[in-house]
């Protein structure tokens, strides 16, 4: 890594500041994962303080959009980086697949082209009116058939007439990611359990709504289902930074 003029270095804290707008998640914790998996390398001071440079943060940047918005596993992600530091030609995210194999929990495949028609925004593959075959939710995910037959066999997703909903993909490519960090399928069955006990208890606070005989009751019944999963997923991930901030910095 270039030296960099010491009146041009940020602390780690001044990172998380700059980062925090654009990824509200990003904790001090987070970026020293980030260093210890190499993926970023700051100076030191002489008292061993981090010490960041512009490029540092925009390393970071790229690494944070490739988790986040293409789901991304660090080793993907490494190779990336490690082609740009040779200075080869390395396309802009999301203009194709990631560089290598794709590794999820565990099991190894060839990298496959994903179908045009599956290359949208994350928002739009959850849509449940998207219908997937199970060979357009393989490719789409970049997963193998190993672990589609786990996450169906824990439940975490089901085809519904032969075919997928939209949100099985966007679950396959999160069980993916999680694969990096060592998640097994296993792992997973807590999170579907939470969810599960999430969804009923939404239907009770909407039950009174259903019950309604006026006209557009269940759509507005739908409508606050939607406002309160919104929230309590927004809750979920105040309550797991709280705690990881308690058991991180102790």
């Amino acid at each position: 890594m270039k030296a960099e003029p010491a009146r041009s270095l940020m602390t780690i804290g001044d990172v998380l500041g700059l980062l925090r707008p654009e990824f509200p998640d990003i904790t001090i914790s987070k970026i020293r994962f980030l260093e210890s998996e190499g993926l970023v390398e700051p100076q030191r001071s002489p008292s061993g303080y981090r010490k960041f440079g512009a490029a540092d943060v925009e390393r970071l940047r790229f690494v944070l959009t490739a988790q986040r918005d293409h789901y991304m596993p660090l080793r993907v992600i490494r190779q990336h980086l490690e082609a740009r530091d040779r200075g080869e030609n390395v396309p802009p995210l999301g203009a194709r697949e990631p560089l290598g194999a794709r590794e999820s929990l565990g099991a190894r495949e060839p990298s496959r082209r994903r179908p045009r028609t599956l290359v949208a925004a994350d928002t739009t593959a959850a849509d449940p009116a998207v219908r997937l075959t199970r060979r357009q939710l393989l490719d789409g995910a970049g997963i193998d058939e190993a672990l589609l037959t786990r996450l169906e066999e824990y439940g975490l997703v089901h085809r519904t007439g032969g075919h997928y909903e939209g949100e099985a993909l966007n679950i396959a490519r999160i069980a993916a990611a999680l694969g990096e960090f060592g998640f097994e399928v296993r792992h997973l069955r807590a999170v579907k359990a939470a969810a599960d006990r999430q969804v009923g208890l939404i239907e009770q606070m909407v039950a009174p709504q259903l019950r309604r005989r006026s006209r557009g009751a269940h759509e507005q019944a739908a409508e606050t289902a939607r406002e309160i999963a919104a929230l309590s997923v927004r809750l979920h991930a105040a309550l797991v930074n709280a705690g990881l901030r308690e058991s991180l910095d102790h």
